[in-house]
């Protein structure tokens, strides 16, 4: 067949290079993202928090300091300060974050916003995170609440000295907080040194107390709530606090030596088995198990991986794991789960998938660490605090934008860099007609994206605004 004559005499080969004067942007999906935190009124919230934090009219306005530092961090490019003095020469990307020509902050008026930060005002970006929790929840309207507590060490061993830094239990030095987490977003958090372990003081009753609390009088007083957790939070301060609070939970516990001889008494009749999607057979045993200090018993799951699949390990070499638990007990919260149709949970198969389900959970620190930075940028703890606090909460609002907005066109569960290239690393030009700014891009990324979907949903507000929570 012969070609198109038109085809045929087309000229692909670049024979300059230039400049132009246009404005361009390969970061179009960060005007959505501007217009989505206008529509959920998240500015107000800052304001009424941090709005303390600019202490005269020389510096940058709180509003505009937050609004670049979240596309900073969604952004992504490069997370180091200095990355705002090569942003200020870009008016293209100005234009795409709706700020001012000359409005771009430089890594020095940057640097000194984040220092302001004292232990007080850091304080408040807990808070700040619980009110986005509670947004979600009332936006959501979820049955049953499943959290995740654990600490997330961030390496900063080949960092200079900063302030906090002391070694981990991965043999790194670095830091080590300690989050709550609900699905793919951080509900509390406590930026801590590297030597502070899981169940350091008593950080985790109080956080888990408060947030319960907090659940049960702005949300729903009866909603079912359900903690998973590692080793690390295995005692029974933390035990009697969650049975108190009338919460479930499944803690891994320690295998004593007495526990695996009780086990190995039992009957083989005693036994269950849990047969995973994989391919992974496991044995699982129930029994109530209380130890030396214990003023009660309490119910305890053990399991042995009897089969990995394609391999079927000796005895002495199969994993074995121990779950301390309250699901499938007396206790209130049992009945308030069978009523939200979750009975399955009070199962030892139910109880052992809670626990190996705490894998998605920590799917949530992967993102976090490829979303943002382990390495921070400051040699004072406190400015290095609220640095990491921006970084955590801009992860929440990209996850809550992929679910708000993008979700028809880009599955939710992908990790930051997929959405970044796939949604905010898009090429787009801004014109001015008729008094009127036009952000334009090509046919084909306009029909990828179903942009007449997407400019709808990030300029209609939610029915709950984050600003009224």
């Amino acid at each position: 067949m012969g070609q198109n004559s038109a085809t045929c005499n087309e000229k692909t080969r670049i024979d300059e290079v230039g400049i132009t004067t246009d404005s361009l942007t390969s970061r179009t999906g960060l005007t959505f993202l501007v217009h989505y935190l206008e529509a959920i009124d998240i500015y107000s919230l800052l304001e009424r928090y941090f709005g303390g934090v600019r202490e005269s009219a020389k510096g940058i306005p709180v509003k505009e300091a937050f609004k670049q530092l979240i596309c900073f961090f969604v952004d992504g490019t490069y997370l180091h300060l200095t990355r705002f003095d090569e942003l200020a020469k870009d008016s293209g990307y100005a234009k795409a974050i709706e700020t001012s020509a000359g409005g771009i902050a430089s890594s020095y008026q940057m640097n000194r916003f984040l220092k302001k930060f004292s232990y007080l005002r850091n304080f408040l970006f807990r808070r700040l995170l619980q009110d986005f929790f509670l947004w979600r929840l009332k936006a959501v309207k979820p049955e049953v609440i499943l959290l995740d507590l654990d600490t997330m060490v961030m390496d900063n061993d080949t960092a200079k000295k900063r302030e906090g830094v002391k070694p981990t239990y991965k043999n790194v030095l670095g830091f080590q907080p300690l989050q709550l987490k609900w699905g793919p977003y951080f509900v509390d958090a406590v930026f801590r040194g590297g030597s502070k372990h899981s169940n350091h003081g008593h950080t985790v009753v109080k956080m888990v107390k408060h947030v319960v609390e907090k659940v049960r009088c702005e949300y729903d007083k009866e909603v079912p709530i359900v903690l998973t957790a590692d080793i690390g939070f295995f005692d029974q301060v933390n035990f009697q606090t969650f049975e108190e609070l009338g919460i479930g939970y499944v803690i891994g516990g320690k295998l004593y030596s007495d526990i695996e001889e009780r086990v190995d008494k039992m009957p083989q009749g005693r036994w269950t088995t849990l047969e995973k999607s994989d391919g992974r057979v496991y044995k699982l045993l129930s029994f109530t198990d209380k130890r030396g200090s214990w003023e009660k018993g309490r119910r305890a799951i053990y399991t042995r991986l009897v089969d990995e699949g394609n391999l079927r390990p000796l005895r002495f070499a199969q994993n074995r794991k121990l779950y301390y638990t309250n699901l499938g007990t007396p206790e209130e919260v049992n009945s308030l789960l069978i009523k939200a149709d979750k009975g399955n949970w009070l199962t030892s198969k139910g109880i052992v998938n809670l626990a190996h389900g705490r894998g998605d959970d920590e799917r949530t620190h992967r993102c976090l660490k490829e979303f943002g930075t382990e390495k921070l940028p400051f040699k004072k703890f406190e400015p290095n605090t609220a640095f990491y606090f921006i970084m955590v909460f801009s992860l929440n609002l990209e996850e809550a934008f992929k679910r708000d907005v993008t979700a028809e066109g880009i599955p939710p569960v992908c990790y930051p860099h997929t959405f970044k290239r796939r949604f905010i690393d898009v090429a787009g030009k801004v014109v001015k007609t008729s008094g009127y700014l036009v952000l334009k891009m090509t046919k084909a990324v306009w029909d990828r994206l179903n942009v007449p979907e997407v400019w709808k949903r990030v300029n209609s507000p939610p029915a709950i605004s984050l600003g009224a929570t």
